[in-house]
């Protein structure tokens, strides 16, 4: 399927009825940073899960910090290889198609990413702030 198709069958909510997964919400902004400015793929993304989430009546499951987050992830790994599509990415990048474990554990506490500001803001990892405990 084409990055086109990916995004035409999900905002004309043409996706199957199985769950949306992690690694299809990778897919998904694979596609868009491959077609659009970084910014407006972020913002077409954005809005786009929000409206799916909507649809079903399960809008409390958006969280802006997570999304934001794995986007730029995303789009740093894209940066750093020419030529990327879609079969080497999800090659050559296991750690962000993994949910359970993920690579935001790495920059984010659990609070903070469940957090109710987290849901509606994008928060800067805490990981990276937090002071060292004295000995």
């Amino acid at each position: 399927m084409t990055n086109e198709d990916v995004i035409h069958r999900f905002e004309q909510d043409l996706a199957p009825e199985a769950p949306f997964r992690h690694a299809d919400h990778v897919r998904l902004a694979f596609a868009y940073l491959s077609l659009y400015p970084a910014l407006q793929a972020l913002e077409r993304f954005s809005k786009a899960l929000k409206r799916f989430a909507t649809a079903r009546g399960k809008t409390q499951l958006y969280n802006e910090t997570i999304t934001f987050a794995y986007f730029v992830l995303i789009r740093e790994r894209m940066a750093r290889a020419e030529n990327m599509n879609w079969e080497r990415f999800e090659r050559e990048n296991p750690d962000l198609l993994n949910w359970k474990d993920g690579i935001l554990g790495r920059y984010y506490t659990d609070a903070t990413l469940k957090s109710d500001l987290a849901r509606r803001v994008f928060v800067l990892p805490d990981k990276c702030l937090q002071q060292p405990t004295s000995p």
